[in-house]
């Protein structure tokens, strides 16, 4: 592994959603959690990583930071979301799990042998892509998280 360029800088990506409570209830049948320290009724800070999360902001919290007019994801993407897990199964094992709790199918699963992702869109049309790569092919640079085509 390499080291970091920045040691210690956190990321925190934020994206708007319709209902802060809907939207924490989906992502914690994924697996995940959140600070309360950051969390209220109109933000939740998801934790996804050490030293990343991701600020689920109501479109009134999200349109205070936002400078231009808020995109409707389900129309329009601006970006996609991807992040790993520890094991391969893992991939389905969430995939699933976003699809039982009201996401839809963003695209079929995509095996690469080295890797191996699933992609779904949730509750508010935001494209999610589910990946795990072979621990041994992290050391050859050339790999890296390929987000879906949704």
């Amino acid at each position: 592994m390499t080291t970091p360029a920045h040691a210690g800088r956190m990321l925190f990506v934020n994206i708007p959603v319709a209902d802060i409570e809907r939207s924490k209830a989906f992502f914690a049948q994924l697996g995940f959690s959140y600070n309360p320290m950051f969390t209220d009724e109109t933000a939740a800070c998801m934790l996804v990583g050490e030293q990343a999360s991701v600020m689920l902001l109501s479109h009134e919290t999200f349109a205070q930071f936002a400078k231009l007019p808020m995109a409707d994801p389900t129309t329009h993407t601006l970006a996609l979301y991807c992040f790993s897990v520890s094991a391969r199964d893992e991939v389905d094992t969430v995939a699933e799990a976003a699809l039982a709790a009201g996401g839809s199918e963003a695209d079929g699963p995509e095996d690469h042998g080295f890797m191996y992702s699933r992609s779904f869109f949730d509750l508010d049309g935001h494209g999610w892509q589910v990946m795990w790569m072979d621990p041994s092919s992290t050391s050859d640079s050339s790999t890296s998280c390929t987000p879906a085509r949704t």
